[in-house]
């Protein structure tokens, strides 16, 4: 299982989660975000994969910052289209496209976007693009039936790990982890999150 531990800017607090038994680590670089990264951390992740988070940006800013980040992963968090992200793919970028989720009928939306990209993430539903800090109801996700792998996103929390470990879908890759592990925005408790990866690593 793929763990992702988004919302990232703090150098030490990137080089302190970094050492945990995790793959991916998310920066957020949408403004209306508490997490955005204004600007380049002293210290970036070496050993796990750099995911660059956008909603609905100019793919010249995106392909500026990966210049400077070297992202391995772009997330898509608004309602870029598949045209949009055809030229990404043609550009380089493997690309994480991410799905709001409340009812079966939100997963049609992800038919026009198969073969392009390496995952898409299903996170809850809300006003904003995640963060919610809730849970979506994970039995929607047996009403998918694309051929490409996802994350789980929304509200995880360590008290989600017996759920998670039950939880079986022939496309579930991981999870994505991030506001119910902080203790400030951006700020990940590192020791909450050891235990909670070390539990579901198990």
């Amino acid at each position: 299982m793929l763990i992702k531990v988004c919302g990232m800017r703090d150098p030490e607090n990137i080089r302190e989660v970094e050492k945990l038994d995790i793959d991916m680590m998310g920066m957020i670089f949408h403004k209306g975000s508490s997490r955005f990264v204004a600007s380049l951390p002293h210290y970036l992740p070496g050993k796990v994969k750099r995911v660059g988070v956008f909603v609905n940006e100019k793919q010249e800013t995106i392909l500026t910052l990966n210049n400077q980040f070297l992202f391995n992963f772009i997330q898509l968090h608004g309602t870029e289209s598949p045209e949009y992200c055809v030229s990404l793919r043609d550009k380089g970028m493997n690309l994480i496209k991410a799905f709001s989720i409340s009812t079966p009928a939100d997963l049609e939306a992800t038919e026009k976007y198969e073969g392009l990209c390496s995952y898409f993430l299903f996170d809850t539903k809300c006003e904003g693009h995640g963060g919610s800090g809730k849970q979506f109801d994970w039995s929607i996700i047996s009403h998918y039936h694309g051929l490409t792998p996802f994350l789980l996103s929304g509200g995880i929390s360590p008290q989600s790990v017996d759920k998670l470990k039950v939880f079986h879908h022939e496309r579930f890759a991981g999870i994505d982890i991030n506001s119910c592990f902080e203790t400030a925005p951006a700020m990940k408790d590192v020791e909450k999150l050891k235990r909670f990866v070390n539990e579901l690593r198990k």
